[in-house]
This record gives C-alpha cells, structure tokens and sequence, in this order.
C-alpha cells in the first residue's frame, strides 16, 4: 500500500511539472477587439487560436481580448491578422471591407444596430 501511494504521487508531481514547463514561455497579453455581441465572441475566440494559442477570451463589455501564447509558435500579429479576417478590427488591424460584410447583421459593430 504504501509503495502504491508513493507510485501515484510520482505520477501525479510528474503531471503537474510537465503543465507547468508547457505554460513557462508563454506571454499574456490584452488587446481591444471590435463586436457586439455573443456570436462576435464565439468568432472573435475561435479565430484567435492560431497555432501556438493556449488560451482566448473576449469580453463584450469591455472589447477586450486576453491571449495566451506561445512566441515561439506564433505572435500577436498573426494571431489579431486573423481575427481581421474573420471580420473584427482589433488596435493593429482592421477587417477588409469583404471579411466586415461576411458578418451577419446583428455583427455589424461599426454600425452600433446589434440588438442582442
């Protein structure tokens, strides 16, 4: 019993050391996103994780976007260049003029006319 006790806590330190070298090296960062509503967050999020995204979370109210990342993977402008193209002009970039009119109706941000 004891000897199993010992076993599971190796496995379980073990697991918890590889999470954390897995998050060492990325960066946290905090950007203005552009949209109106909850289908704006669900593309916002979704085209923010590009390869090397750990984890993506826009906030309606304030318009801001909180990315994890990995560097060494990927950078900020990759990750708000797509973002453009699903749509949302963020501080850097802003949506072409086609990515904008992909949008539906509810999402035009520019436009302030989103009533949910």
């Amino acid at each position: 019993m004891k000897y199993l006790i010992i076993f599971l806590s190796f496995i379980f330190f073990s697991g918890t050391l590889t999470a954390q070298e897995e998050t060492k090296d990325a960066v946290t960062e905090k950007v203005m996103v552009s949209g109106s509503c909850s289908m704006c967050k669900k593309r916002i999020e979704k085209a923010a994780y590009v390869k090397g995204v750990k984890f993506a979370e826009w906030d309606k109210e304030t318009k801001q976007l909180t990315v994890v990342y990995k560097p060494s993977k990927t950078n900020m402008d990759k990750i708000l260049q797509s973002i453009a193209d699903a749509g949302h002009d963020s501080e850097k970039f802003t949506a072409s003029k086609d990515s904008y009119s992909k949008l539906p109706e509810c999402c035009n941000y520019r436009t302030g006319n989103c009533d949910h």
